[in-house]
């Protein structure tokens, strides 16, 4: 039985393709919403949250985003940067319990934050900052329930939360860590360690896909290798 001989340029087409599906399926893991920073001090004032939204379709832009804000534990004092070529409405509802807070009692928070008019062409993203007033100080973690809107009407539902112990969901919601205020000198010491251990793990998460790009190209230079020695001589 024969076989088609493996020629150069097919073996560097085969190294070409292998590499480029690596690459992509690296960064396709992280192309979902995602709120920045990842986390804040319980009870936090005068913040920033960033709603980084990218555009996962090919054929079809971004044309609404709707964030969903937990009122178990409200986000009190919310208020949208002007974004251009967007139209920010945000939504308030009534609260089942009050809050009380320096200014007063608060009866109706915002619940949701709805952009629309503007575009996310494919391949890019777009943030969207939200300022607030005052983070709650009874929650460990916020998470916000987001729906992205395309052009040809399909809508992708960032909602899921994951469980303890699972892997991340396929369309996970952007989650908010709350962290305990603590300024004394015995947390600067696990603060340290918190931040080299997550500099350790994208340290260790980049060099595991160094290796694999390092090994499909020395896939495609031994194949390369094996076309040259089965090549014959010419007299």
């Amino acid at each position: 039985m024969s076989s088609s001989p493996v020629t150069p340029r097919r073996a560097a087409t085969v190294a070409a393709l292998a590499t480029a599906t690596v690459l992509f399926a690296a960064g396709a893991a992280s192309a979902h919403v995602t709120v920045h920073p990842e986390s804040y001090a319980k009870g936090a004032t005068d913040g920033v949250l960033t709603f980084r939204v990218p555009n996962e379709e090919d054929n079809a832009a971004t044309t609404k985003v709707q964030i969903f804000l937990p009122t178990d534990h409200p986000v009190l004092g919310i208020l949208v940067h002007p974004q251009d070529g967007w139209t920010a409405k945000v939504t308030t509802t009534k609260l089942k319990k009050p809050v009380e807070t320096d200014d007063g009692t608060l009866t109706e928070a915002a619940s949701e934050i709805t952009f629309s008019g503007g575009r996310i062409a494919a391949g890019q993203y777009a943030d969207f900052n939200v300022a607030f007033g005052q983070l709650p100080e009874d929650a460990g973690q916020l998470v916000f329930k987001t729906l992205q809107t395309y052009s040809d009407g399909k809508v992708v539902r960032w909602i899921e939360q994951p469980s303890s112990g699972d892997d991340e969901p396929d369309n996970p919601a952007p989650v908010l860590k709350l962290t305990a205020d603590d300024a004394s000198p015995a947390a600067a010491p696990a603060a340290a360690t918190a931040k080299a251990a997550g500099a350790s793990d994208s340290t260790a998460r980049g060099l595991g896909v160094a290796g694999l790009v390092t090994g499909v190209l020395g896939l495609a230079a031994a194949a390369f290798a094996l076309v040259r020695a089965r090549r014959p001589e010419r007299s």
